[in-house]
């Protein structure tokens, strides 16, 4: 596996791979109406979002296999190829963004698939939130992790 930045002809690719996981993965949690509101996501948008956040790219022999993105401390996106689940692609990932990010607190909206994930990295959960899309309201978690910041010696 391969971590790399993000580039612009990689959004295609990423699009796809972020309507399929969201169909695959979430089943046991969302409704099949969450789920299509959820992939049906305005995308119009990311190119420029990916471009502006520290966006990086998970790429196995030439196949995208996850993302990720972050914008001071706040963790925006993260998702990995339903084949690639539990292979440590967004621990990788994860790992990556939270060392470069300079950020006391790292930040994100889990989705109840993801709230698991992230209470192993130490995240806790702040509050429950509920999202509207496409008028399907869609439940997650806003949640917290400090960073420790390895000090230097002088």
């Amino acid at each position: 596996m391969i971590i790399r930045n993000y580039k612009s002809e990689d959004l295609p690719q990423m699009v796809t791979l972020f309507r399929e996981t969201i169909i695959a993965t979430c089943a046991k949690e969302y409704t099949l109406s969450q789920r299509k509101a959820w992939a049906g996501a305005d995308v119009s948008c990311w190119d420029e979002s990916f471009i502006k956040h520290k966006t990086l790219v998970a790429e196995e022999e030439g196949k995208i296999i996850g993302f990720a993105d972050m914008d001071e401390g706040y963790l925006d996106r993260l998702y990995v190829h339903k084949d690639f689940q539990g292979r440590g692609v967004a621990s990788a990932l994860c790992d990556r963004l939270e060392s470069e990010s300079g950020a006391d607190v790292l930040s994100v909206y889990a989705s109840l698939t993801a709230r698991k994930f992230f209470e192993k990295r130490g995240c806790v959960v702040i509050r429950e939130n509920t999202v509207v899309r496409e008028g399907v309201e869609l439940k997650n978690y806003y949640m917290e992790k400090p960073v420790e910041q390895k000090r230097r010696e002088i």
